[in-house]
């Protein structure tokens, strides 16, 4: 199975360095090959060519289009996490969103 790699869109990185967390123990816990880690949004685009999915904190769902465009040309899927997920810092939904999102 490919190593998937997915990334979190943030702004000081707290919130998102603890779901990236949970997301990557969840992954470990289940034996699911991944990459997860949270990146500010000013260094978001030096990883399209290597992300599989790119997933904005609630707070830049204004900025999903633009964000869109850019992962447009690598195929790369945009999604806003959803607040019940962000707010609860659950890495095991955010894992089955990602997973469910790149299999459709």
């Amino acid at each position: 199975m490919k190593k998937t790699f997915i990334m979190l869109c943030c702004g000081a990185g707290i919130s998102s360095g603890m779901l990236a967390t949970r997301t990557r123990n969840e992954a470990k816990d289940k034996g699911i090959p991944v990459t997860v880690e949270a990146r500010s949004e000013s260094e978001v685009a030096d990883y399209f060519s290597v992300i599989d999915i790119l997933f904005l904190g609630p707070h830049y769902a204004s900025q999903q289009k633009e964000f869109q465009k850019q992962a447009d040309r690598y195929h790369i899927p945009v999604m806003v996490v959803p607040q019940e997920i962000y707010g609860r810092l659950d890495g095991k939904a955010l894992l089955e969103l990602a997973i469910n999102t790149l299999k459709n």
